[in-house]
């Protein structure tokens, strides 16, 4: 008989995961599409949401209410931006409108449009989910071995 393998610094897990408010509003899931596999320590996941996850095996499934200060935090405000309409030239913005943005160093980032003015738009880039609490629900589907390079980086963090 096989020992399942328990999930450790390093691990790779393939999941199912969700992502909803407390008061059942879902923000993300897994569950009707692919499964997610990642490996521990990867900052795939919050680190309360990482925590949560070690000591669980294949078939285990658990659901946790975090905090906001376990989940996203809050909203920071210095991550409200305004921006001239003139910067939206391959889209018309809409109040609530979640958009990518692309970062001078080439990486992309989500912000949602907040305000709109005849000439601006405030654009908020915190995460959707800062400032609540965030009901988080795992089905671990398979615990792979640990990356060494993993286990490395989650020691010297």
């Amino acid at each position: 008989m096989s020992q399942l393998r328990e999930i450790i610094p390093g691990s790779a897990v393939t999941l199912h995961f969700s992502l909803s408010l407390p008061d059942g509003t879902p923000a993300i899931s897994t569950f009707d599409d692919e499964p997610l596999s990642f490996y521990m320590g990867d900052k795939t996941f919050q680190p309360s949401m990482e925590i949560a996850l070690y000591g669980l095996k294949a078939g285990d499934e658990q659901t946790l209410t975090l905090t906001t200060n376990q989940a996203y935090g809050e909203p920071d405000p210095s991550l409200l931006q305004e921006m001239p309409l003139s910067d939206f030239t391959d889209a018309n913005p809409e109040l609530d409108q979640i958009m990518t943005f692309s970062l001078p160093d080439g990486e992309e980032t989500m912000g949602v449009i907040r305000e709109i003015t005849d000439t601006h738009a405030m654009v908020d880039f915190n995460h959707p989910l800062a400032g609540h609490e965030v009901v988080f629900t795992v089905k671990i589907l398979d615990v792979g071995l640990p990356d060494p390079t993993m286990i490395q980086d989650s020691i010297e963090s």
